[in-house]
């Protein structure tokens, strides 16, 4: 445990100089992300993930590489869930364009902080407490018949507990101040501390990613419990998270079935903790081949029934 803390350390000092890099170098000044840009920026996230795996093969041996593998995979598609709700938050707080990646920005920092402690919070429990997996699987279960049976999405994540708070307690300026989250507002001629608009969306993404990791943190527990692998493969899944939102927030209706592959996946994963319980254990080779088969083809099949239902598409 010692030296995956250690491991962990390391991760955290090359994924901060990283993000450093991202917010102080690259996006200096606020701007719209094109999907050139974005497109670019998700070759570079998933390539590092890719050569990351790769070193992890090599250096810890190939059963571990096949688990980072399969975590990633995993986590890189619930996360495509994210994006959506990224969206529906930033139309509902209409925020400009040119300053949503500074929220993302600092979204995906609190995300990979509050996971990091989740993580080894759950590694921690689960050495003491083996039977916390079984209740994992069936909570994975669960939540993966929840999916496959919901309706619509009704959801408005900007009406949450934590923006209810900060605007109850906070004073929230009515307009956007550029791309800050605090200002100070002239109250009876004194300069008081105030919160922007974008700190309330700031707030909303947070919470919307708290809601993900209780989903997303049980499924790749079902692969490893190894914690540096664990949460690199979820780093690696959350930073590409800024990128792929502005590759494909626009195009929810593109992805109509991808909902029930990762369903399926959630059902397999808990059933893979389940069947523990009888001593029956899935070999990783086998879960990153029924993983991928699942989500290609659940990504196939939406690809093709929407493109049959554009009316451009010259089909019936």
């Amino acid at each position: 445990m010692d030296w995956d803390l250690v491991l962990i350390g390391a991760f955290v000092v090359f994924i901060s100089v990283a993000l450093a890099l991202d917010l102080g170098v690259f996006h200096r000044t606020a701007h719209v992300v094109r999907p050139k840009e974005a497109a670019a920026w998700s070759i570079v996230w998933i390539s590092l993930a890719i050569v990351f795996g790769i070193g992890v093969f090599l250096v810890r041996g190939p059963d571990l590489g096949v688990k980072y593998f399969t975590g990633y995979l995993i986590e890189k598609s619930l996360s495509v869930d994210n994006v959506f709700v990224f969206s529906l938050i930033f139309a509902a707080f209409a925020v400009p364009r040119e300053y949503q990646h500074r929220v993302l920005f600092w979204g995906v920092f609190g995300a990979l902080v509050m996971r990091l402690v989740m993580i080894l919070a759950g590694s921690a429990l689960i050495a003491q407490y083996e039977w916390i997996l079984y209740g994992f699987g069936i909570f994975l279960i669960f939540t993966g018949i929840r999916l496959a049976t919901q309706g619509e999405d009704a959801r408005h994540p900007e009406d949450n507990v934590l923006v209810r708070v900060a605007r109850k307690r906070l004073r929230v300026t009515k307009e956007y101040e550029g791309e800050r989250f605090f200002t100070r507002q002239d109250v009876g001629g004194k300069m008081a501390f105030a919160v922007t608009p974008l700190f309330l969306v700031l707030l909303t993404v947070e919470f919307s990613d708290l809601i993900f990791a209780v989903d997303s943190i049980p499924a790749i527990f079902a692969v490893t419990t190894d914690p540096f692998i664990v949460f690199t493969s979820n780093a690696f899944a959350i930073l590409g998270l800024r990128a792929l939102y502005f590759l494909f927030a626009e195009a929810k209706e593109r992805f109509e079935y991808l909902k029930y592959g990762l369903a399926a996946v959630l059902v397999f994963v808990g059933a893979k903790m389940l069947l523990l319980i009888v001593n029956v254990k899935i070999a990783p080779v086998l879960s990153l081949v029924v993983v991928a088969a699942i989500l290609g083809v659940s990504l196939a099949w939406s690809i093709v029934k929407t493109r049959s239902a554009d009316p451009d598409s010259g089909q019936a």
